[in-house]
């Protein structure tokens, strides 16, 4: 089968297409897919730029996000049959196969059924951004209705899905973003304000819409300066989730707010064989889905490149200026 490979750590360009051989089924509660489409992250960037999270040796196959169709199932599979759509996040850290590839193997258990009314995809380019808003939102923040949300990079993979869970929740959403296009996006999707970062300070923003009290969460998915200068624009015993390593800074302020301080990493249950939190991500994909297919929550893919060009679509992600997702499109 046809497949993109990282070679060694580095530059795009170290991403080769090759054929190799296609995976097997070796256990009965495994499923077979035939990938059709293949989610971009930013960690598989910065995998491909610093190395698998296994010691396992190279080349690779990376790629956490895929969707496509079950051409073969186990003696034990009990919840998928043969030519059922699925999506999912499972493989590409150095374990388990990833899905820059023409077919994969996994456990029925980590598998969803896809939504009806998505093409594959737009169901590759969700599943881990779904995961994400959902851990920071629901499970770290503990949003609450008619609670105050700041989203950082509110336009982005993460950000845009976040937004729209937000709103379910009936929360007030203020979003930050970097251009006016991105502004009126995030509107589109609900955020009530939308700040552009580079014409104005965004914490004093924030307090300016909150009479001065700050939002009730502020979910950060920038990094280390953002989240520094967050502190300033969370309410008193508020909550701050971050994806990122925040570094070394002083949490003065953040103590004297008395705020819960919360890091959200959704690949730790496949990192760490946490199977009950895994359960939970499925279970996850399964309520989106059903917003997905009632007209609530949006997947926004603001490009679909073929396999072959996936070094261009990492190359596209590092410039940090996209919208949504870019997915890999497998024939």
């Amino acid at each position: 089968m046809k497949a993109i490979l990282m070679t060694q750590p580095g530059l795009p360009d170290l991403l080769e297409l090759r054929d190799i051989e296609e995976p097997a089924i070796t256990e009965p509660s495994q499923i077979k897919v035939r990938l059709r489409a293949a989610g971009i992250n930013p960690v598989d960037t910065k995998i491909r730029r610093n190395g698998l999270f296994y010691p396992n040796p190279l080349p690779a196959v990376l790629g956490c996000d895929g969707a496509g169709e079950v051409v073969e199932i186990g003696g034990a599979v009990s919840r998928f049959n043969i030519g059922d759509s699925v999506w999912f996040c499972h493989g590409g850290l150095g374990g388990d196969q990833g899905n820059y590839a023409e077919y994969t193997v996994l456990d029925e258990r980590w598998a969803a059924p896809m939504p009806q009314s998505l093409d594959f995809e737009h169901a590759a380019a969700a599943p881990l951004v779904l995961i994400t808003a959902w851990g920071a939102l629901y499970d770290r923040g503990r949003l609450q209705a008619g609670q105050t949300v700041l989203i950082h990079a509110a336009a982005g993979g993460v950000g845009h899905v976040a937004v729209q869970l937000a709103k379910l929740r009936d929360a007030r959403v203020l979003a930050t973003v970097g251009s006016a296009e991105k502004a009126e996006l995030a509107k589109n999707w609900g955020a009530d304000a939308a700040i552009d970062y580079r014409q104005e300070d965004f914490a004093q923003r924030v307090n300016e819409l909150t009479d001065g009290q700050g939002a009730d969460l502020v979910i950060d998915t920038v990094g280390p300066d953002v989240f520094r200068h967050s502190i300033d624009c969370t309410a008193h015993f508020g909550d701050l989730v971050t994806l990122l390593d925040p570094g070394n800074i002083s949490l003065q302020e953040a103590r004297m707010r008395n705020l819960r301080i919360g890091f959200e990493l959704m690949l730790t249950p496949m990192l760490r064989n946490l199977h009950e939190a895994r359960d939970h991500h499925v279970e996850i994909l399964q309520q989106c889905g059903e917003w997905i297919d009632q007209g609530v929550l949006d997947i926004h893919v603001s490009q679909v490149l073929p396999l072959e060009k996936a070094a261009a679509a990492h190359a596209l992600i590092e410039t940090g200026h996209t919208t949504g997702k870019i997915v890999l499109k497998i024939s």
